[in-house]
């Protein structure tokens, strides 16, 4: 009998995930997270989740899985919408064991994590571009294949959480990509395109990094995060040009990473500037040899 047209295995390379072997797997004992749920389609995996801490229906730890989003969000509100079953679309629930002023260093801690799970579970490559992009090589061309969302999130018990969002393009195919800009795993040859094993290795990753960051103190250095994050960071050594609201820009060579995952741009006349990823609307690259102006 021929499957309905919107049933689970209408594209037979985009299998769904096996949710009840990733809640053995990844919540407690066996695993590092308190619950794991798999929808099959909503609008923004981080949306739900923030509206469940907010309600005070989810606990920290919970990690939601979305086999499509109609209506997922990136940094500044920017959409992020892929087919059904085409990649990763995942957010956590976070109560933070960090001082406050050490939360900003979260979205680069994902960052950290996804790359160094794809580089084990998938096989390739991955660079970040500051503040919360995930960079793969298409024929010769850095393409972005992912990026991370963190929101802060008030509670009823009046002690903030973080919800922190993975989105990582798997299969999406050429004529699929959303912009030109964009890429996937299986456009970058990636030898694992399997998504559970890419998942397992993502959330295992994520809980040993934000272990390691909370034993600090959020302490970036102590931690780790910011030499890995420097480490496999594509932004630094290069002409930027940071686009602030207003209309202010800051153009320079990205130099490095301040003790608050502030990225520092030295402008044409020696002075350093260091922004924020909530102060920056765009950051762009610019040719190799472009005058400071």
């Amino acid at each position: 009998m021929t499957p309905p047209a919107d049933g689970r295995w209408t594209d037979l390379d985009r299998p769904p995930l096996n949710a009840g072997a990733l809640r053995r797997a990844l919540t407690a004992p066996a695993g590092p997270w308190a619950a794991l749920e798999v929808l099959e389609s909503t609008g923004s995996t981080n949306a739900d989740l923030v509206e469940r801490a907010r309600a005070g229906t989810a606990v920290p730890g919970t990690v939601l899985i979305a086999e499509e989003q109609t209506g997922g969000r990136g940094r500044l509100g920017r959409s992020w919408n892929a087919p059904a079953r085409s990649g990763l679309f995942l957010s956590v629930l976070l109560s933070p064991r960090a001082p406050g002023e050490r939360w900003g260093w979260l979205p680069l801690l994902a960052g950290v994590a996804a790359a160094e799970a794809l580089a084990r579970a998938a096989g390739v490559d991955t660079a970040l571009k500051w503040p919360n992009d995930l960079l793969i090589t298409v024929e010769g061309e850095e393409r972005k294949a992912g990026g991370i969302l963190a929101e802060r999130v008030p509670t009823p018990a009046g002690e903030p959480l973080v919800v922190l969002g993975v989105g990582i393009n798997v299969s999406l195919r050429a004529d699929e990509l959303p912009v030109p800009g964009a890429g996937s795993l299986v456009l970058a040859g990636a030898p694992g395109t399997d998504r559970d094993p890419l998942l397992r290795a993502v959330l295992r990753t994520l809980a040993d990094r934000l272990r390691r960051w909370e034993e600090a103190g959020g302490d970036p250095v102590t931690s780790g995060v910011s030499g890995a994050y420097t480490a496999g960071c594509a932004t630094l050594d290069r002409e930027v040009r940071a686009e602030l609201p207003g209309g202010d820009e800051v153009i320079g060579r990205a130099v490095a990473l301040d003790g608050d995952g502030r990225l520092v741009i030295r402008t044409g006349d020696g002075t350093r500037r260091a922004v924020s990823a909530a102060d920056v609307v765009h950051l762009r690259a610019r040719p190799t040899g472009a005058g400071q102006g």
